[in-house]
């Protein structure tokens, strides 16, 4: 299990866009699953929406992002010298809303792999219940 300090060894996002809170589960170059606690504190709920918060798709995309490219940065040597860069999104679909109390479970798996470009499925769960999917292609990019 990985908490927040080792989490940031490896992804360049800080507070307040830094949206997993641990890894829970990794198969190195494989597949990975994490955590992003969502609580109502959370400066988005404040417009999105008041007297009836969710959790913006776009951040539980971001979330899933996130938890892929911790699992790329895993292969390097040297992760402080590369950035996980987000180069497509396909097949998405949002099944129910995430809200303030939730925890959502991401998991990540490889499709396909090849030297810096990385082509993974994710899916966000809340409670065992799917909420999300994606189809995410990742780029590794020199700093």
């Amino acid at each position: 299990m990985m908490y927040i300090d080792q989490i940031a060894r490896f992804l360049p996002h800080r507070y307040p866009f830094l949206l997993v809170d641990r890894i829970i589960e990794i198969e190195a170059g494989k597949r990975v699953v994490g955590l992003k606690n969502v609580t109502v504190n959370e400066e988005f709920f404040q417009g999105h929406y008041p007297g009836n918060p969710i959790m913006p798709g776009v951040l539980i995309i971001e979330s899933m992002a996130q938890v892929g490219g911790f699992l790329m940065m895993q292969k390097l040597e040297h992760p402080e010298k590369r950035l996980p860069l987000l180069a497509s999104i396909n097949k998405v679909k949002f099944r129910q809303p995430v809200v303030p109390g939730d925890s959502l479970k991401i998991e990540a798996e490889v499709i396909k792999a090849k030297g810096s470009i990385a082509k993974m499925f994710a899916k966000g769960f809340v409670e065992d219940k799917l909420v999300a999917e994606a189809e995410l292609m990742f780029a590794l990019e020199e700093k």
